[in-house]
């Protein structure tokens, strides 16, 4: 028996915003046909030949086309555009000025909250080897077990200590080597992870600004210090000297003799550690006329123009330092410098560690602790465009422990492949995401002993001579497999989730354990554990108990339980498919892989869902997706279909990455979906094929949906195109369901709404004409861009002719979803808070308590009478909108 094909990712590289908002340059490739069938491994090299395409010359997007040569089955979509969609949405038609979201968050602090309290839905583990759901796109059985959200940074000590830092969801501590976790961070304005870090004191340093550049990282406020980590939580007041690193990604803290350095988005700083107070030393800016305040500060490319990875100090002289610094897509200033007479200059002559601006693009340092090795891995801008395989050039030590070597290669892509590696197909190899992908750390024990992130863990004990794959991507691809649902994984031992970010090495009661952070949470292993004939460890733990939620969400559904009482919950998420929670389960499950987008659920039925994995590649269950894989051998059970509607071929021409899907309000049978064309389905859960959807409207060339709403067959369409910051464009449509009365509204760039990016709408449910809109992105005191706008909600009573806006009191903040609810009211999703409005009101209080400081995607009302909101870092959670009714009687 093969295995089934998977819904699966691929991040490859295009633009960064560097806003207080987001780094974003996540790309994904998609498939199309979803139809019953073994899973087949050219798929990935399907995806490695499109992430080649993807990679631009310069700066610019430079989206890339199917070509004729890639048969229909594996195709891959055009999903460089896609990368920058999650911050155009924030950032359009301008720049975002440094400390917009601070001011929020200031502002949230001071405003009036409704009672009531937010519940956690998600607070349970979430298992992705789910045995009830092996249907055709489930990744069930690939061997990652429980997960979360994913996880940026990690620290442990020697007391059973661990502290997890999620991309958007904040510090975890867990006070038993890992498990039973608890919040520690929820009361700072960034809940992004940086990096984390214990210095020679034994305190936990929380750098904030994620340090990756993907689709969904968040930059931060600093650098956060916390005394005394066992006991403590962090405060506002914790922050080490002043702004100077608000609005930044930290890639990378350093401690070396009295200083921490930083490595960021804007260049190289230091502090001292034995005073946190007073302001972060500027120590090197390649370019820094592109830095605020610059002369071209406004320039395009301005993002790209001071990124360091990663600082090296001398252990023997810590105040010699090699910093690694350069876009991973590749820039003249890239290189590796240090400090000559006073002033930084470009370094050579290190042996085979590379300093070219060509060769020099992510790389991170892992020192030894007794000072004797110095170990490096760097990934190539110049091999990532033009080697279909890999970006990754080496892996490399020093011997002497000095950062400017001798340095030799240890390992290349090749060696990773052949040490067991699941990634053996042509185009999708060890380190073909590099850039993002990496960790080092050396075991403080043996300097010769060293565990490596890339998609995959690897490990060596004898300093990089040979190699073994610990943590392979996933099982699928090995003998030992089996979908058997009596099995997690076949005969296969579980694995880590795939996509590597974080590592740190502590103990508990004597015994040493390594701790890795990835796309699905945080796992651990012993120091020196068992691994099989291959290689492939046999002691992985996933430490996702359910007490750690960091899921990044972007959509919620609610269904009646009709099995078992209560509700049936589900959402789409980033690279953890789409997740289900019926009403009597304890563990939830994953009935579709990859990645999760925009779902439809039934409220009267919870176990029909239509899932959207990404470019409108929906998929349609009526069961949840319930499958005990028999449909590897006879097709006709499976019982997910794909539905993609047309567009879904044009991949990022024909919809954005995460593209809208609704139902009906007053009919679960009538669906739109908004890519270019407005698609209407009238089967509901019946349809069976995407043939069976009907063009309602055309949005234009260049055009695609951002959001759609509909009720009594009313529909309401808005759109971008442009959508970044070059002739951004939006606008909004409204029409028929049957395809008739499509009209465009008249927006001028200075109407009452803003020239910004439409992210949600809803409509009251006694007079369609009555509809309210949510705008993303920042008003024009935070973007200097052309017709920026002010305001966030809009509200018209008569079909869009005009519009009012009622953002009154509201922080300037992105709003990203708003619901009509049964008491008159609004509510209103954001990137930092929840807010409502209440029947009659004026001005917007905070709604509810608990709810973390994260941004929330999307708010349904469910059966229930709970409204339910979906946040992308730390779950979904719910609120009994009734208090509100009796509160406002």
């Amino acid at each position: 028996m093969l295995p089934p094909r998977h819904q699966r990712r691929l991040i490859t590289c295009v633009v960064v915003a560097a806003t207080f908002g987001l780094v974003t340059t996540q790309s994904f490739a998609a498939q199309n046909d979803t139809r019953p069938r073994p899973w087949q491994a050219s798929h990935q090299a399907a995806i490695g030949r499109e992430h080649i395409r993807a990679v631009h010359a310069g700066h610019g997007i430079s989206a890339f086309t199917v070509t004729e040569e890639d048969d229909g089955e594996d195709e891959a979509e055009n999903s460089a555009e896609a990368t920058a969609q999650y911050t155009e949405a924030r950032t359009a038609p301008g720049v975002v000025a440094p400390g917009a979201y601070g001011a929020a968050w200031q502002q949230i602090q001071s405003m009036r909250r409704t009672h009531g309290h937010w519940n956690h839905v998600t607070k349970k583990k979430y298992n992705s080897d789910d045995p009830r759901y092996r249907d055709v796109n489930s990744n069930s059985s690939g061997g990652s077990g429980y997960v979360t959200g994913r996880i940026t940074g990690i620290a442990a000590d020697n007391h059973g200590y661990v502290y997890a830092g999620g991309a958007n969801g904040g510090v975890f501590r867990s006070r038993r080597g890992g498990g039973r976790w608890k919040p520690i961070a929820d009361k700072l304005p960034s809940l992004s992870t940086g990096v984390l870090a214990l210095d020679g004191k034994k305190r936990l340093w929380y750098a904030t600004g994620e340090s990756n550049t993907g689709a969904t990282s968040f930059a931060g406020t600093g650098v956060y210090v916390l005394k005394h980590p066992h006991h403590g939580t962090f405060q506002p007041g914790d922050r080490v000297g002043g702004a100077e690193l608000e609005s930044t990604v930290i890639h990378a803290l350093r401690f070396a003799g009295t200083k921490v350095w930083a490595a960021t988005s804007t260049g190289v700083w230091s502090h001292s550690t034995t005073s946190l107070s007073g302001p972060w030393k500027h120590e090197f800016a390649p370019n820094p006329e592109y830095l605020p305040g610059g002369s071209k500060a406004d320039d395009p490319s301005a993002p790209y123009k001071n990124i360091a990875n990663d600082i090296a100090a001398d252990p023997k002289h810590p105040g010699k330092v090699l910093l690694a610094v350069g876009w991973r897509s590749g820039d003249s200033y890239n290189g590796l410098y240090a400090k000559h007479g006073g002033k930084w200059k470009r370094v050579n002559g290190l042996g085979a560690l590379p300093t070219s601006s060509d060769d020099v693009g992510n790389m991170t340092f892992a020192a030894a602790a007794d000072g004797s090795r110095l170990y490096a891995v760097d990934q190539s801008p110049a091999q990532m465009a033009a080697d279909p395989n890999s970006g990754l050039k080496g892996v490399y030590v020093s011997k002497n422990g000095s950062p400017f070597g001798p340095w030799t290669r240890i390992a290349d892509y090749t060696q990773l492949k052949n040490a067991g590696s699941a990634l053996q197909g042509d185009g999708y190899q060890p380190g073909i995401q590099a850039w993002y992908n990496q960790f080092l750390q050396v075991d403080p024990a043996d300097a010769d002993h060293i565990y490596l992130g890339l998609e995959e863990v690897f490990e060596s004990k004898d300093g990089g001579k040979s190699w073994i794959v610990p943590g392979p991507y996933w099982n699928f691809n090995f003998p030992c497999w089996s979908i058997d649902p009596s099995k997690q994984t076949g005969d296969c031992f579980p694995t880590t989730h795939s996509d590597q970010h974080a590592v740190a090495i502590g103990s508990r009661n004597g015994k040493s354990w390594v701790y890795v952070g990835n796309d699905g949470g945080i796992y651990r292993r012993p120091l020196h554990g068992a691994v099989d004939s291959g290689g492939h460890a046999k002691d992985w733990q996933s430490l996702n108990d359910g007490t750690i939620d960091t899921l990044q969400y972007y959509s919620v559904g609610v269904g009646r339980d009709r099995d078992h009482g209560g509700v049936s919950v589900t959402g789409g998420l980033q690279d953890n498919g789409q997740s289900i929670l019926r009403g009597h389960d304890r563990v939830m499950g994953s009935n579709f892989g990859g990645d999760g987008g925009d779902t439809i659920t039934d409220p009267a039925n919870g176990c029909n869902i239509a899932a959207e994995y990404v470019y409108l590649a929906i998929s349609v269950t009526q069961n949840c997706g319930a499958n005990d894989g028999s449909w590897t051998t006879d097709p006709s059970k499976a019982t997910e279909y794909s539905v993609a509607p047309p567009d879904n071929e044009k991949g990022g021409a024909g919809a954005r990455f995460i593209a809208p899907i609704a139902a009906d309000a007053k009919d679960t049978g009538t669906w739109i979906a908004g890519g270019r064309h407005v698609w209407v389905n009238t089967k509901g859960f019946a349809i069976r094929s995407g043939k069976e959807w009907s063009n309602a409207y055309d949005l234009g060339e260049g055009h695609v949906a951002t959001a759609v709403a509909s009720s009594g067959g009313t529909v309401y369409v808005g759109w971008c195109g442009p959508c970044n910051n070059q002739g951004f464009t939006r606008g909004i449509a409204v029409g028929n369901a049957d395809g008739t009365g499509w009209h465009q509204l008249s927006l001028p760039v200075d109407g009452t709404i803003p020239n910004r990016y439409i992210s949600g709408f809803d409509i009251d449910p006694h007079n369609a004409r009555h509809v309210y809109v949510a705008v993303n992105g920042f008003s024009r005191r935070f973007t200097e861009g052309p017709g920026a706008g002010f305001g966030h909600v809009f509200e018209s009573k008569n079909g869009g002719a005009t519009w009012t806006d009622i953002s009154a009191n509201l922080p300037d903040v992105p709003a990203d979803t708003v619901e009509y609810l049964p008491n008159g009211g609004l509510a209103l999703g954001t990137d930092l808070a929840t807010f409502y409005r209440p029947a009659g009101a004026t001005k917007w209080q905070v709604l509810g308590h608990l709810l973390p400081t994260t941004a929330v995607m999307q708010l349904r009302l469910g059966p229930d009478h709970k409204l339910y909101a979906a946040s992308h870092g730390r779950g979904i959670w719910s609120f009994d909108v009734r208090r509100l009714r009796r509160h406002h009687r």
